[in-house]
């Protein structure tokens, strides 16, 4: 028999995680839900841990298109079954297309359809939880719906988002690789035409002359070095302790710092306001949001937030104790809609004002940024070419 990590809430909410013995996953969650347990997750004692393991990702905007089709197979009147059929063995997506057909198979099999997807471990923990809300309330479309709306939603920003930083990333990258080539081939040359003359350099001249003869007889070992680096810190990135070292970092970056944060909290809400108007219970739906979060801070806060929510605290002042970082305006804006009975479309309204907020933040800051690299830019080109016509023109009046 094999071992499994079981995360299950009894008859008062409490949530429990043990390890438990069974012959399958179903085996096991049959056991426990016949004894009226709810259960969050089972996964197999030997994948749940490993410091360099890495979930395996699936193409985001194909998965949306797959729910788009299915929704409209269900809706048209077909069986989960015969949706499935039809979408498995049509996906061209290399990743996606193995996984359908497995939770096809699943479902044929007799498995719950939540239960066919967590069991691939490469779905959404949101989309499975919604799946399994729709399940229990018979309203796997509408249920579906809501998940397609905010996948939508969130992508929109996201690329909005990566399209804002196109245009300076882009202007940087150009800016290095000139200075690259002004270094290591323009300055190299103009040395060797010094030499010939023996002529008697400018101090920043010879400044300039000596990094750009240094660069180019090392710059391979420097490219080495700067690739070693890279590899690196994507290893090092990976460990726990990392994230959250890097996450405090990104807190402290002047400017960028607040608009990481807020980004994060427009994301936590509308997972949040999803899964509620979906019919997820509070404290599941925050177990959901914790483990949807790519931020080991923002997990750690939630989760916390999640056991006083458990105790019969209200949302906004478990949040408010849980995380000191957390804007004050969500707060109130939470707490105002507790106390109204309308907690999901306040959710939903604060990821909108934080969405557009960021939205408005990076076009201020860009605004700014790009002036800046044309300035560094330019200064720079105005110093290589001082200091490399400086001597041509000493020599022009030594020769009248």
């Amino acid at each position: 028999m094999a071992e499994y990590v079981l995360k299950y809430a009894d008859g008062r909410g409490q949530v429990h995680q043990q390890v438990a013995a069974a012959t399958s996953e179903k085996e096991l969650r049959d056991r426990y839900s016949s004894q009226g347990f709810l259960i969050y997750s089972i996964k197999p004692r030997a994948a749940a841990g490993g410091m360099f393991q890495r979930r395996k990702k699936i193409n985001v905007e194909k998965f949306l298109i797959f729910n788009q089709q299915f929704v409209t197979l269900i809706r048209a009147g077909l069986p989960i079954l015969k949706g499935l059929d039809l979408l498995a063995d049509r996906l061209t997506d290399p990743k996606l297309g193995p996984h359908i057909q497995a939770v096809r198979d699943e479902v044929r099999n007799g498995t719950l359809l939540s239960e066919a997807f967590r069991a691939q471990g490469v779905f959404p923990k949101i989309y499975v939880t919604s799946v399994m809300a729709g399940e229990k309330s018979g309203s796997l479309v509408e249920v579906l719906d809501r998940y397609i709306h905010y996948q939508k939603l969130s992508l929109a920003v996201k690329k909005k988002v990566m399209v804002s930083l196109m245009y300076p990333s882009v202007l940087i990258v150009l800016v290095i690789l000139l200075m690259v080539f002004l270094v290591t081939f323009v300055v190299p040359r103009f040395a060797s035409l010094y030499e010939s003359f023996h002529a008697d350099l400018p101090a920043m001249t010879r400044i300039l002359i000596t990094v750009g003869t240094a660069a180019q007889g090392s710059i391979l070992a420097l490219g080495g070095v700067l690739v070693a680096a890279i590899v690196g810190f994507r290893i090092w990135s990976r460990r726990e302790s990392a994230r959250n070292t890097l996450d405090k970092l990104k807190l402290k970056i002047p400017g960028l710092g607040e608009i990481w944060l807020k980004y994060q909290v427009a994301q936590l809400s509308r997972i949040l306001s999803t899964l509620l108007t979906g019919g997820i219970p509070l404290v599941q739906a925050m177990e959901t949001a914790a483990e949807s979060m790519n931020t080991p801070l923002l997990q750690r806060a939630i989760d916390s937030a999640g056991k006083s929510v458990r105790e019969g605290q209200p949302l906004s002042k478990s949040l408010s104790t849980a995380s000191k970082f957390m804007p004050g305006l969500a707060i109130d804006m939470i707490e105002v809609g507790e106390s109204t009975g309308a907690l999901p479309q306040m959710l939903n309204s604060v990821a909108e004002f934080f969405e557009d907020d960021v939205n408005v933040r990076m076009q201020a800051l860009l605004s700014l940024i790009e002036p800046a690299i044309m300035l560094v830019m330019g200064t720079f080109v105005a110093f290589v070419l001082v200091a490399l016509y400086l001597p041509i023109f000493s020599l022009a009046d030594s020769i009248r």
